[in-house]
């Protein structure tokens, strides 16, 4: 029986209907699922959030949705790829102290050029390398000093498996551990290699056993330990993320492999006080863990207030560079390197602590590493490159500490600095009665690195006095050092004695580059102010500035007619997309 028309009518409507709400649910499902792709790989950066309790703070970011790629608990934090939207939910919740920007760090370092010190060549192959000479440091190896049993970890692009570095003085195998902080792995300590070539040369300063005919050692410490551990590519590319993780490893392991020293050659810029950089942070635990931090104080000076970070923590062994003016037997002329970065920073400290051989170094680099490749004018003998910075000072202190821990293994991290800092020698000017610091204590600290003084001394409780890692760490209490500006023209002061208002010291921020300083001992810091002084930051950065424990209090905060204050401190998020230097070109010295 056929259907009526208007039955037929009726039911073509009814089918047309329910093939337009197919087509309708098909459409919102197909938006649903655009909706939720575009929410699911909707674009993501990556970040370090950091927490109070790393568990829990991992707990909640993968609530969120994100994607943790570092677990970096010596910050309570950890870096995760997350979305706007993400961050925006993990700013507001109740757990999260900060979000940083997971930027980039470049590793560099200057070619030297110009001829190296002196006349090194000789049948052996082996150079002249003279900084452990000029260090100190040949005196204590004919001693029997050379930093056997401890061990330096060297934090950088990785490193050359050479003779000089793999093997101490008595052909033994040096290497304790490999550990890749970019793929988070730990490797044979034979493994591995150095692509970009500048941590081997900062390493082989500091223990390169290879000896000239006249037996002097190329590295200050030649005895000692040492673990490479890799945060940087072949082009010296990092991340704050692969530098901290590298930094958690190192305190993690440091009984593991006897790690008593970390070489930091690396400077970046800061952008907030030196509590809040999430790198300081790090470098402050390796402290607060009774490791010996060493960093370079940067390349960018010879203007005030140059200092990087991680060397504007007050805690570390911050190193300038000094050229020996290619008469590396001549102390006279020896001069602070134009390029070595210069104090205060910008929370009043002086820095850097200490000076070292630091211009046209000679050190051992693997002919394929990209700076070889890309400087080859720059190497010589086949296994030496020359190069210049505080990145290589850095390492000359390095294996300073080294030597010095071996002679007195019970020293603190505090009484090693102290150590060196006591025993370094002034750069004056004049004659008679009538010299005066030829540099200021912003350029060249407590002077230059002598560490043969270092071990006949015992000076105690002169580094790091009335600061508090435990609180700083913490978070309930910072500090802030003597300096300050002049309102009236620009000159950098310290203050005098603790209950005066005067000060102790005043410079114009200028640089001289004359020859014929005399570098001495003897010179007694204490006389007029006492520099090494820190003092709690009791009411941050506001109207009432800066309060001194002693109730002295600068006018209006630290005054920086020329600098940079920041306003309830650095908002972080977008602030580390820009590159930063490890140890930035410049000119050879």
């Amino acid at each position: 029986m056929r259907a009526s028309t208007g039955e037929k009518t009726t039911n073509e409507a009814s089918k047309n209907r329910l093939i337009t709400l197919i087509a309708l649910l098909g459409a919102l499902t197909i938006a649903m699922l655009a909706a939720t792709n575009t929410g699911r790989h909707a674009e993501r950066s990556s970040y370090i959030v950091q927490g109070h309790d790393l568990a829990a703070l991992r707990s909640l970011v993968a609530e969120k949705g994100g994607e943790i790629t570092h677990e970096l608990g010596v910050i309570n934090a950890v870096a995760a790829n997350l979305t706007d939207a993400q961050v925006a939910d993990l700013r507001a919740t109740a757990g999260v102290r900060r979000i940083y920007d997971n930027g980039s760090v470049e590793v560099a370092g200057k070619p030297g050029g110009g001829g190296v010190s002196g006349d090194n060549t000789n049948s052996s192959g082996v150079l002249e390398t003279y900084y452990p000479t000029q260090a100190g440091a040949k005196y204590l190896h004919d001693s029997g000093i050379d930093g056997s049993g401890v061990t330096i970890a060297v934090l950088d692009t990785g490193l050359w498996k050479h003779e000089g570095i793999r093997y101490n003085p008595a052909k033994q195998n040096r290497l304790q551990a490999y550990y890749d902080a970019i793929t988070n792995t730990l490797q044979t300590p034979t493994s591995g290699d150095d692509p970009g070539g500048h941590g081997t040369h900062v390493a082989s300063i500091a223990v390169s056993s290879l000896m000239t005919p006249e037996g002097n050692f190329n590295g200050v410490a030649p005895g000692a330990g040492l673990v490479s551990v890799q945060a940087f590519d072949a082009d010296g590319q990092g991340t704050y993320a692969n530098v901290i993780r590298a930094i958690d490893w190192v305190v993690a392991n440091k009984d593991t492999y006897g790690i008593r020293v970390l070489n930091l050659s690396f400077s970046a810029e800061p952008r907030s006080y030196y509590w809040d950089d999430p790198i300081n942070q790090a470098a402050m635990a390796a402290w607060q863990a009774d490791i010996v931090v060493v960093a370079a104080a940067g390349n960018r000076g010879p203007d005030p207030m140059t200092i990087g970070v991680p060397g504007n923590v007050p805690y570390v062994i911050t190193v300038g560079a000094v050229s020996d003016n290619y008469t590396p037997d001549d102390l006279s002329d020896d001069k602070l390197a134009s390029f070595s970065s210069t104090g205060p920073t910008v929370e009043g400290f002086v820095k850097p602590e200490i000076l070292a051989p630091g211009g046209h170094m000679l050190g051992l680099m693997n002919t394929l590493s990209t700076l070889a490749k890309t400087y080859p004018q720059f190497y010589v003998e086949g296994k030496y490159f020359e190069m210049s910075g505080t990145s290589q000072a850095a390492g000359v202190v390095s294996g300073v500490a080294a030597l010095i821990l071996q002679a007195d293994p019970t020293l603190s991290a505090d009484e090693v600095k102290c150590r060196i800092m006591s025993s370094a020698r002034v750069a004056l000017a004049g004659k008679g009665g009538n010299k005066s610091l030829a540099y200021s204590v912003y350029q060249q600290g407590a002077g230059l690195v002598d560490v043969k003084g270092a071990l006949v001394n015992s000076a105690r409780d002169c580094a790091n006095k009335r600061l508090d890692i435990d609180a700083d760490v913490a978070g309930t209490m910072h500090f802030g050092g003597p300096a300050n500006q002049q309102e009236t023209d620009g000159s950098y002061v310290l203050r005098g004695e603790l209950n005066s208002k005067e000060s102790g010291y005043t410079w114009d921020g200028s640089y001289s580059g004359t020859d014929g300083y005399l570098w001495t001992k003897g010179y007694l810091w204490t006389d007029g102010y006492l520099w090494t002084n820190a003092y709690l930051w009791t009411n941050g950065v506001g109207v009432d500035g800066y309060l001194w424990t002693d109730g002295y209090l600068w006018t209006n905060g630290y005054l920086w007619t020329n600098a940079y204050l920041w306003t309830n401190g650095y908002l972080w998020t977008n602030a580390l997309t820009e590159m930063t230097s490890m140890s930035s070109w410049v000119e050879p010295e």
